[in-house]
C-alpha cells in the first residue's frame, strides 16, 4: 500500500512538510498550489527535495472552475490548464487534480462537459500529464462520484480518470458501495478524509473540521473496503484549523497511523492484531510530596506494598486487585500528576509489534538481570502505556506479594485522561488503532469556566478522555481546575465512604442543592437521600442500573489528580456524566479557595 498526504494538512514551509511527510514514512504527497506559490524554491528545487527524501510527487492541486463553459471561457481555461502542465514538468508530477465547476459553469451538458474534458485530455497526452477528475460535494452541476464517472466514461480518453474523496462522497450520504463497480483502471486518485457530523453548509464543514480516517463519524473502512481493485496510493486531503497550526511531524505520524488503521480495517493491509483480554494492571503517579499522596491512599485502604529493590525512589501501593505505582521525586512541591498505566494483554510481543507498525513511539526502559520486560508506548499526551503478560510478576521486584488482600475496592473501573484541545482526535485514534476500543459519541460539561468535552472509549477497559478550557479571564489556576482522575471499583460505596472518612479522608462537599434536585429528579427513599447527602454520595441511572460514587479532593493544593469511587448496580453502562457539573463546580470551588483565598 502507497501513501501520500497532501501539504494542505500540515503547518509550515513547503520544504518542511516534505521533511515531514517522509520521516512519518509517507512515499508520496500531494503538492498544494499555493504551498508552492508562496515557497522561495523553484518547481526544480522542491523535485530534487522530494527525490531526496524519497517522495514521489503524486498529484497537483488543485485546478478549478474549468469545464461547464462557454467556448470563449473554455479557450482561456485550456491556455490556463496548458500552464500548469508546463509547471508540473518542472516539479516532476504526471497528475493533476481537476474539481467539478463550482464558479464559472453555465452549461449543464454532460455531452459538452465530456468533450470538453476529451479536449482536456488531449493536452494532457502532449505534456504526458493525467487529469482526475473529482466531484465536489457542493459544485455546481456535477457533485457526485457517479455523475463525474459518467462523465469521463462520456469522454472516453485514456489521459481523463476520477478523483475519488471519501468526504465529498459521505458527506452527501451517497452510498460508497457504487465504488466496486466502476472500472478500476478508470479510478485515478483517492483521496480520504474523515469528519465529525455537522449540520452546517458542506463547503465550511470540509474546508474547517475534516479529521484523519478514524478521528471523525464517518464511516472510513466501508468506504475503503470498496478499493479493493484500486492500485494507486491513499492519500490524505485534509482542510483543518489547529492542523495548520500544529507540530508537522507530529501531524504527520497522527496521518500516517491513520492510514494504517484504515487499511487493516478494510482488509486491504493487516496489521497484527490488537491485543485481548484487556485489564489494567496498575496505575503509576508521580510527586514531590510523597506525603500527602501516601496519606490519601492510606485513606483510601491501600496498603504499602514495598520499595523497588534497584529504584527506591519507587514503592508500590496495594488495594485488592488495585496496584498503585508511585515514584517520589523528592520534597520539591511538585504536584501529583499520573504517568503511566500497565494494561494487562494475552500478548505484550504482540502488542508491540502492533504499536511499531503503528508508528507509536516506544519507552526506552533499562532493565537488569532478573527483572521483568514491560514493554510501554507513550500515548500522545505523554502517559506511558505497559504492556503486561497475565499476572503481577513485576511485583517481586518490590520484594511485594503477587497475591490479592481482600479489600473493599474491588478493581480499576476507568480512567480519564485530560487532553490539549486541539488533540482529543489524535488521542481517540491512538487509543481505538493500538488497543482495538471503541469510542461513544462526545459529551459536553458546562462548568464555572466554560465547557469540558469529554468521550469514553472501552473493550475490556474504560478510558474516558476529557478536554478543559485552555484558558479563562479568571486566571491560569483554572486549567488545573480539571485534572485527570483514577476511578476504583466497590461494591458497597455507602460503607467504603464511611470507612475513608472514618481514616480522615476529605470527601468532596457536594452542596445541598444536588440533594434537592435528586429528590425532584428520581424517586429515592429519604433515608437514602439523607445518607447520599451525609457522605457527599452523588447518584446516577440509565436503563440498565444505577451508579453511586464520590470524589476525594485534589492530591494536593495544586495535584492534577483525584480519585473517584463508584459503584455499578446492575449493569449500569454510563460514567456518571450527568453529576459532571456538579463535580467539576466543586472541584472550582476548591481550587479557587486555596488560590484565592476566597471563602465558600
Amino acid at each position: 500500500m502507497r501513501t501520500s498526504i497532501a501539504t494542505v494538512c500540515l503547518s509550515g514551509t513547503l520544504a518542511e512538510k516534505l521533511r515531514s511527510a517522509s520521516d512519518a514514512g509517507f512515499q508520496g504527497v500531494e503538492i498544494f498550489e499555493q504551498d508552492l506559490t508562496v515557497s522561495p524554491h523553484s518547481p526544480e528545487q522542491i523535485r530534487e527535495r522530494a527525490e531526496q527524501l524519497g517522495l514521489t510527487i503524486e498529484l497537483f492541486q488543485p485546478f478549478r472552475d474549468f469545464e461547464g463553459v462557454e467556448q470563449e471561457l473554455f479557450r482561456k481555461n485550456l491556455r490556463r490548464l496548458e500552464a500548469k502542465f508546463q509547471l508540473m514538468q518542472r516539479l516532476g508530477c504526471k497528475m493533476i487534480l481537476l474539481c467539478s465547476n463550482v464558479a464559472t459553469a453555465t452549461i449543464n451538458d454532460d455531452e459538452v462537459v465530456a468533450q470538453q474534458l476529451n479536449e482536456a485530455g488531449k493536452l494532457a497526452e502532449r505534456y504526458d500529464m493525467w487529469i482526475a477528475y473529482e466531484a465536489l460535494a457542493w459544485g455546481k452541476f456535477v457533485n457526485t462520484f457517479r455523475h463525474s464517472y459518467d462523465i469521463v466514461m462520456k469522454a472516453a480518453h485514456r489521459r481523463i480518470g476520477v478523483c475519488l474523496d471519501s468526504f465529498h462522497i459521505l458527506s452527501r450520504n451517497d452510498d460508497p458501495a457504487g465504488i466496486a463497480e466502476l472500472d478500476a483502471d478508470k479510478i485515478f486518485f483517492v483521496q480520504l478524509a474523515d469528519a465529525p457530523r455537522k449540520d452546517m453548509n458542506l463547503l465550511d464543514w470540509s474546508r474547517h473540521s475534516r479529521v484523519f480516517p478514524g478521528e471523525g463519524e464517518l464511516n472510513l473502512p466501508k468506504f475503503v473496503s470498496y478499493l479493493k481493485k484500486y492500485s494507486g496510493p491513499l492519500s490524505l486531503e485534509i482542510f483543518n484549523d489547529s492542523f495548520r497550526e500544529a507540530d508537522a511531524l507530529r501531524t504527520a505520524i497522527d496521518g500516517q497511523r491513520s492510514l494504517r488503521w484504515v487499511a487493516d480495517q478494510a482488509g486491504l493491509c493487516r496489521l497484527p492484531d490488537a491485543p485481548q483480554s484487556l485489564a489494567y494492571n496498575f496505575v503509576e503517579l508521580k510527586t514531590g510530596n510523597v506525603g500527602e499522596v501516601s496519606k490519601i491512599l492510606h485513606q483510601l485502604g491501600f496498603r504499602l506494598g514495598g520499595y523497588h529493590r534497584r529504584k527506591t525512589d519507587f514503592q508500590v501501593w496495594r488495594a485488592g486487585e488495585i496496584t498503585v505505582v508511585v515514584q517520589d521525586l523528592g520534597p520539591n512541591g511538585a504536584p501529583a500528576e499520573l504517568t503511566a498505566l500497565g494494561i494487562s494483554v494475552n500478548s505484550s510481543e504482540g502488542a508491540i509489534q502492533r504499536a511499531r507498525q503503528l508508528g507509536v513511539r516506544q519507552v526506552e526502559r533499562s532493565e537488569e538481570e532478573g527483572e521483568i520486560r514491560l514493554p510501554a508506548v507513550y500515548a500522545p499526551d505523554g502517559t506511558e502505556i505497559y504492556f503486561c503478560d497475565s499476572g503481577h510478576k513485576w511485583l517481586s521486584e518490590f520484594h511485594a506479594v503477587q497475591k490479592a488482600e481482600p479489600s473493599i475496592l474491588t478493581g480499576i473501573d476507568h480512567v480519564t485522561l485530560a487532553q490539549p484541545w486541539h488533540r482529543l482526535d489524535e488521542a481517540r485514534l491512538f487509543f481505538t488503532s493500538l488497543l482495538g476500543l471503541e469510542a461513544s459519541p462526545v459529551e459536553q460539561v458546562p462548568t464555572p469556566a466554560g465547557l469540558v468535552t469529554s468521550q469514553s472509549m472501552e473493550g475490556g477497559i474504560r478510558l474516558a478522555l476529557n478536554v478543559a478550557p485552555e484558558a479563562s479571564e479568571q486566571g491560569d489556576f483554572l486549567v488545573a481546575s480539571y485534572p485527570e482522575h483514577l476511578t476504583f471499583n466497590t461494591d458497597n460505596a455507602i460503607e467504603c465512604a464511611r470507612q475513608c472518612r472514618s481514616r480522615g479522608l476529605n470527601i468532596l462537599e457536594i452542596p445541598d442543592n444536588y440533594y434537592d434536585d435528586l429528590t425532584a429528579r428520581y424517586d429515592l427513599p429519604e433515608k437514602f437521600i439523607n445518607t447520599y447527602r451525609d457522605l457527599n454520595l452523588l447518584y446516577d441511572r440509565d436503563d440498565q442500573g444505577e451508579y453511586l460514587h464520590f470524589y476525594t479532593e485534589n492530591f494536593g493544593d495544586s495535584g492534577n489528580i483525584y480519585v473517584e469511587i463508584a459503584q455499578r448496580i446492575n449493569g449500569y453502562r454510563g460514567y456518571g456524566w450527568a453529576n459532571s457539573a456538579v463535580r467539576l463546580a466543586a472541584q472550582y470551588r476548591v481550587l479557587r479557595d486555596h488560590t484565592r483565598g476566597i471563602p465558600t
